[in-house]
């Protein structure tokens, strides 16, 4: 493992993007994404997700030229297609335009059908976070779960984002409705590590903690279980619905790799239009001042609130350089058409 300063891992990403034909406003923009998210601690969605982002656009299963356009509006609701573009953008631009709505009407609702990967969920939570909005997203994926009871994958683990501004530190919550994310199963096999939990089924029906079983098996563990399991379905209908576009059985079917066609909502409020910044601020302090006062226990050091391991994480990646693993910015180097060299320490 080696550590990278940021400014020189959002250079390199960028470079890859532009050697696969993005523009560089557009490569600058998507880079910065992938470094933050590895910058917060989430590599599978951030520098490990960089080669796999240039196959698809190679392949042409994401469309560089691609951008919303709108297909209905109804009040505090807009409906946009995202014409396969990169899904960054395409999920910059919809939480942005909702936090333009919730602005002057409290609440600002925008779907997206047609698009792509939007990499790291959070990455929506932590922008309407900071810039003082309360938000709600999901998306839903390909089959990559199997339903609760079930052996083959049917449902997406369709992940989930809700974000509350708080100045002391947002409070963010980006989950997949799995116990682990494939990018975690992944990030986990690299570092030659288990699971801290039994994460999905092996391909003889056991459970088990090792990644690369899980990974192959596509038995991933529903979250809650059943409960998971439920959730993800109705997030499925409920983003195919909102978004007049595909739920996950039809995007299996159009077949243009992960996530690929997918559906996605994002909800923004303007806590200013409701009780005001002052009483948001009080009630988000209060609420983490109780849940960090609990008792630890007996194998737990504190409880923490969702968000803050990512900002302490930041805060140490920012000062001493990402975490990478070597092999993966090896890869990266050479999509950038760099010569491969060491970061800053091991």
């Amino acid at each position: 493992m080696s550590r990278i300063p940021f400014d020189e891992m959002h250079a390199v990403v960028r470079d890859a993007f532009v050697n696969a034909g993005m523009s560089e406003p557009d490569a600058s923009v998507c880079a910065r994404v992938h470094t933050e998210s590895s910058c917060d601690g989430v590599y599978s969605h951030g520098l490990n997700r960089v080669a796999r982002f240039v196959d698809y656009v190679r392949r042409g299963l994401i469309d560089l030229g691609g951008r919303p356009t709108p297909v209905r509006q109804l009040g505090a609701l807009e409906v946009l297609d995202g014409n396969f573009g990169p899904g960054i953008l395409n999920a910059l631009f919809a939480i942005d335009r909702a936090q333009e709505i919730a602005a002057a009407q409290g609440v600002g609702i925008v779907t997206l059908r047609n698009t792509t990967h939007w990499m790291r969920g959070g990455t929506y939570g932590w922008r309407a976070a900071e810039r003082g909005s309360v938000a709600i997203a999901w998306t839903n994926t390909e089959a990559c779960m199997p339903a609760w009871g079930a052996r083959n994958p049917r449902i997406g683990n369709n992940p989930f984002v809700i974000a509350v501004p708080r100045a002391k530190g947002p409070l963010v919550l980006d989950m997949a409705m799995s116990q682990y994310s494939y990018g975690k199963l992944q990030v986990t096999r690299l570092k030659g590590e288990t699971l801290p939990t039994p994460g999905g089924f092996d391909a003889e029906g056991h459970l088990t903690a090792e990644p690369g079983p899980i990974e192959q098996s596509m038995r991933i563990l529903p979250t809650g279980y059943w409960k998971g399991s439920g959730l993800a379905i109705l997030l499925d209908a409920t983003a195919a619905i909102l978004a007049e576009g595909l739920a996950t059985h039809g995007i299996d079917r159009v077949g243009r790799g992960s996530c690929g066609g997918c559906s996605q909502v994002f909800i923004a409020f303007d806590p200013r239009r409701l009780g005001g910044a002052e009483f948001t601020e009080r009630v988000a302090d209060g609420v983490v001042d109780y849940v960090r006062s609990s008792t630890p226990a007996e194998d737990t050091r504190e409880v923490r609130y969702p968000g803050e391991a990512q900002l302490r994480t930041r805060a140490d990646h920012r000062a001493h350089g990402i975490v990478v693993d070597d092999g993966v910015w090896a890869q990266v180097l050479a999509l950038a058409g760099r010569a491969p060299h060491k970061g800053a320490g091991t």
